[in-house]
């Protein structure tokens, strides 16, 4: 029963979040729940371990969330993201709907920007791709999600996001750990995920369905540009990820540099400057009390005496840590849905004996760090999800119309490719 009343909270906050309530008050409530079950005392709980779990998520991860909203809000507004995304569009071509627009989600993503900023930037470029392509509008989030909510967020080696970063202090690696598992996994998501899209546009259009308007979306437009703005949005991505990965500076400095370098190359809009960072800023505070909110719970959580069971289970898997790792943070993740918020929680709890075995049989620690990010990236995008929401919201689709795309390229395929991975990769230890 220990077990079980630590599932029921997972699920009454899965519930309250999917139907729109907000975390802020639901986490602290479902903590409750599994705290007097669990015999702890409610006030404590509340006041010492839940607050303590997320102040200390708050306060080792805000700067990162806040110089990562500032930088996607600078290249939003002085329109640097947009005229990168159209130069990609004329390069690849708008004939290849569904790839103009992923790869510049992809490119945007691993360049340090938000996955929230991504969509607001891409949806409008998309938007046009898709009505020039007639193709349905509500494809257009299932290929923004696999762009946005996908392999760069997770797999790919080097990137700045935070699903691949939050490792890094559990197991000492770097932001390019495992990179021959990382490429490995790039392409059992990625490829996949891309025929289905093309696939299901292929579908709709055998179907006889073509694109129609959305009434409530008005294009906005950045004025004219001069041709080599494109530059101003590239320039930046490039500089986050050499100056993290080549100069191996710290997440804050590497999006400072990106930020800096922006600002430079748009100096004659510095009258949009300010606002910009001022509205960053603000963004940044909703996404991190999110999910400091969700670390909180899992702190109550972890204090329970079914949590110690719960990770015995999890330890004596069949299977190698490996894959015991991937099924902790994938549930995790989902119960929360959050990537982030998810993969903390299981590795606070977990990572200390997974390196500890792992230091015993010669494993090396970045394959646990990469399977860590990957399974994050699964079952974090139900339809609770904060992104989810907020791209649904954004595009003017409900869950029924476009969960399905979301679901297929950031659920279906990430778990089941975590899942294998961590049994393959298990067999060689």
């Amino acid at each position: 029963m220990d077990v079980v009343t630590i599932f029921l909270g997972l699920a009454l906050l899965m519930f309250l979040a999917f139907r729109g309530h907000s975390i802020i008050w639901v986490a602290p409530l479902c903590a409750a729940f599994v705290a007097l079950c669990g015999g702890l005392n409610l006030l404590d709980a509340y006041k010492t371990t839940y607050m303590e779990g997320a102040a200390n998520y708050f306060k080792q991860w805000f700067p990162a969330f806040f110089l990562g909203a500032v930088y996607g809000k600078i290249m939003d507004k002085t329109g640097s993201a947009r005229s990168l995304g159209q130069k990609l569009v004329s390069w690849i071509g708008a004939k290849n709907a569904m790839l103009a627009v992923v790869l510049p989600c992809m490119l945007m993503t691993y360049g340090g920007i938000s996955l929230f900023v991504v969509v607001f930037v891409i949806y409008p470029m998309g938007y046009a791709i898709y009505r020039a392509a007639d193709i349905p509008r509500t494809k257009l989030p299932g290929a923004i999600a696999c762009g946005a909510f996908g392999i760069t967020m997770t797999a790919v080696p080097g990137s700045p996001q935070i699903q691949n970063l939050i490792p890094m202090q559990f197991y000492g690696t770097t932001p390019t750990a495992a990179p021959l598992l990382s490429i490995v996994a790039c392409v059992v998501i990625g490829l996949p995920a891309l025929i289905w899209l093309q696939l299901d546009i292929n579908k709709g259009r055998k179907a006889g369905l073509h694109f129609e308007e959305d009434p409530k979306f008005v294009e906005a437009s950045h004025g004219e540009m001069p041709s080599w703005h494109w530059l101003s949005g590239l320039l930046p991505v490039i500089a986050v990820v050499v100056v993290l990965n080549v100069f191996k500076q710290d997440i804050v400095v590497a999006l400072l540099a990106g930020i800096i370098l922006c600002c430079v190359m748009n100096w004659k809009q510095y009258k949009i400057l300010l606002p910009s960072i001022s509205e960053g800023a603000d963004g940044s505070l909703t996404a991190i009390m999110n999910t400091s909110c969700a670390v909180g719970f899992g702190s109550v959580v972890k204090a329970v005496p079914g949590f110690t069971k719960l990770c015995d289970a999890m330890l004596n898997m069949p299977g190698s840590i490996l894959f015991s790792e991937a099924v902790a943070v994938n549930v995790l993740a989902g119960a929360t849905g959050s990537a982030s918020g998810g993969m903390s929680i299981a590795l606070t709890a977990l990572a200390p004996k997974y390196l500890e075995i792992a230091n015993q049989i010669g494993l090396d620690p970045g394959v646990l760090h990469r399977i860590a990010s990957i399974s994050s990236g699964g079952l974090d995008s139900l339809p609770h999800n904060g992104a989810v929401l907020t791209l649904l919201a954004f595009s003017h689709c409900t869950h029924k119309e476009s969960y399905w795309g979301i679901c297929v390229t950031t659920v279906i395929i990430p778990v089941i490719a975590s899942l294998v991975l961590a049994l393959v990769w298990g067999l060689f230890i």
